[in-house]
């Protein structure tokens, strides 16, 4: 019998449907019928069942009430039927107003739509809930069969709609899995109350309290859109409970909201260091990038290929990705030839420091826009080899801006760092060069030329944070340079997003410089690498102070003092753009470029120090060039 209700599902609803069409006239009969029906009323009783249920089954297959599974019947359908049996009923008063049919009375044919409701609704809600219980109560049984196993006690930080979704799927789906002792929220007017019959016990500063009388042994934080100041402190008095902690990513990551239980993920060091999402005018952007040809150098690395993401979203007519690493280069067009299946995407393998290659690229795909984010970016190795950073950085950014100016590219956009303001070391200077050269060349081309200065960059190549995690693989120690040198840090997307916003701003000759939050303590990010890694410092894993390496500062500057910055964007300021006599800096390079193998480390680093007055390199350097 089940199967055959099964099989046959939607005739079985009709014959219910009709079923309720004939009960609702017949319950309204017995409400205003006192005596016994005549024959023209039992007619006019026939004829008005037989039509309305008619039209019912006919409006509920318009609405696709039966392609509905029962089982799982919402809000949304309850409506739509309702909605159906009010036009059912408006048919019906206006045939027995307007025409001769032989109908019921309108007061019947009122009350008999009210009925109507009522059951079919009513059916579907029973048949949901019955479903649920038996559902329940089997799987109870059978876990119950099986030796039980043992409940994790948790609890959730978060008393609004992300948690509601997460409780009631942990309670349906885990049951038997996971004790919800509580849940915690700042809002005074929860406390004491309930959220699907667990108890909102208080805010963030009963925590730990709730931890060690419950007895907790690991902690959700269920609020995706919190604020990244609130988000650190939580963190930190999660912490200190000793309990697991799992966090609810931002609400652009998540998706849909069907299973945030498995979106559930273990806090990393960016959970401490994220700052408020980003608000971007993105309609700007899409005018801006939408339908150009646009060209990445370094289109592989961390910086490079996340633009390449960011420019994909905005559907650019070409997107070429430039990079001297075919791995890098593959790998990130593979990733966006998936992504967007439609759009011509190329991977070109070339060194920035070919001009030949340059010209020929230029020539054929004529770009529009240029993001120029190949460079060499550690320190320590551009100090041990000044000349390679020079050749790479400063004559590899001339030739593409060269070739830009040539191609009538309209806009150049320059990756630039925060270690190019006041420079101690040759890869700060290289990449200050590069600024001088955008600003003087924007000058004298029709080419908009542009550099966006931000500091370090979380989880990019050779940075701090990669380094740390295969330090505590390793077991230690973890080292830093100095225990009071801080660095500005920003998420990769944050960076990217950014560049791109800034972009739509530039008018030719401007800095960009992004606004990178508060400078972080590195032997602050040392130990919370720790605290994320369940290690404590000293017992578990050192913390190995090595002293500062050639060419490195205790903290960086955003901006030099002579430049006018001011707000373009919440995150974004602008510097003015500076006198710069590209000619005079183009003669200089030329020199450089002429008797750069000849030079010593000694003495490059003096003709830098001629171009960027400001570079000053505190290490003892003898003349033949050694670093001594």
């Amino acid at each position: 019998m089940k199967r055959f209700f099964a099989r046959n599902r939607k005739y079985t609803l009709i014959f219910i449907d009709a079923g309720f069409v004939l009960v609702s006239y017949l319950a309204a009969i017995l409400l205003f019928q006192t005596g016994q029906m005549s024959d023209s009323m039992f007619r006019a009783f026939e004829f008005t069942v037989l039509l309305s249920a008619l039209l019912c089954v006919l409006l509920f297959f318009l609405c696709n009430i039966y392609r509905n599974i029962l089982l799982y019947s919402s809000v949304r359908e309850y409506t739509v039927i309702c909605l159906a049996v009010i036009l059912k009923m408006t048919v019906m008063i206006n045939l027995k107003l307007y025409t001769d049919l032989n109908l019921l009375p309108i007061r019947y044919i009122i009350l008999s739509s009210l009925i109507l409701m009522f059951l079919t609704i009513g059916f579907r809600v029973f048949i949901r809930l019955s479903n649920s219980y038996l559902t329940e109560y089997a799987n109870g049984k059978q876990t119950e069969r099986k030796e039980a196993p043992r409940q994790k006690r948790i609890l959730i930080i978060g008393a609004g709609s992300a948690a509601n979704i997460v409780t009631k799927e942990l309670q349906m789906k885990n049951r038997y899995h996971y004790d919800i002792v509580g849940l915690i929220d700042d809002d005074i007017s929860k406390h004491n109350g309930l959220l699907n019959h667990i108890k909102i016990i208080g805010g963030r500063d009963c925590i730990k309290d709730v931890c060690k009388e419950r007895n907790v042994e690991e902690i959700l934080i269920a609020i995706p859109s919190i604020a990244a100041e609130d988000k650190k402190e939580i963190v930190n008095i999660c912490h200190e409970t000793g309990c697991s902690v799992k966090i609810l990513p931002p609400i652009g990551e998540l998706g849909a909201y069907r299973s945030l239980n498995a979106t559930f993920r273990s806090l990393n060091i960016e959970d401490l260091l994220e700052r408020d999402s980003i608000k971007l005018d993105s309609s700007q952007i899409s005018a801006y990038i939408k339908g150009k040809v646009i060209l990445v150098t370094g289109g592989g690395g961390s910086i490079g290929s996340e633009l390449c993401r960011q420019i994909a979203k905005f559907k650019p007519s070409q997107l070429i990705i430039l990079d001297m690493y075919e791995n890098n280069a593959y790998d990130i067009q593979m990733e966006l030839t998936q992504s967007y299946p439609k759009m011509d995407i190329k991977a070109l393998i070339a060194n920035i420091k070919d001009r030949t290659r340059l010209e020929e690229i230029f020539g054929k795909y004529r770009p529009e826009v240029l993001f120029h984010a190949a460079a060499y970016k550690h320190v320590p190795l551009m100090e041990a080899a000044p000349r390679e950073a020079v050749k790479n950085n400063v004559f590899g950014t001339l030739n593409l801006m060269l070739c830009a100016d040539k191609y009538k590219v309209k806009k150049v956009i320059q990756i630039s760092t925060d270690k190019a303001v006041n420079p101690t070391n040759v890869m700060g200077t290289t990449k200050r060069i590069c600024e001088m050269i955008a600003q003087g060349l924007n000058r004298e081309s029709e080419t908009e030329f542009v550099a966006v200065r931000f500091g370090n960059v979380l989880g990019s190549n050779g940075s701090v944070i990669p380094l740390f995690k295969k330090q505590i693989e390793r077991g230690g120690p973890l080292t830093v340079t100095h225990r009071d040198i801080t660095r500005y840090f920003m998420t990769i997307p944050e960076a990217a997003q950014l560049v791109l916003q800034a972009a739509t701003y530039a008018k030719g000759g401007e800095i960009f410089v992004l606004d990178m939050g508060e400078p972080v303590r590195i032997y602050d990010l040392a130990l919370n690498m720790l605290k994320l890694s369940d290690l404590e410092p000293g017992k578990d894993i050192e913390i190995k102070i090595t002293g500062l390496r050639p060419g490195e500062k205790l903290y960086e500057e955003l901006s030099k003092s002579e430049e006018d910055v001011r707000t373009v964007h919440e995150k974004i300021f602008v510097a003015k753009p500076l006198e710069i006599d590209f000619a005079h800096l183009k003669g200089k390079l030329d020199t450089l470029y002429l008797s750069l193998d000849g030079m010593s480390d000694y003495d490059l680093r003096n003709y830098l120090k001629d171009i960027v007055p400001e570079y000053e390199f505190k290490e003892k350097i003898s003349k033949q060039g050694a670093l001594a």
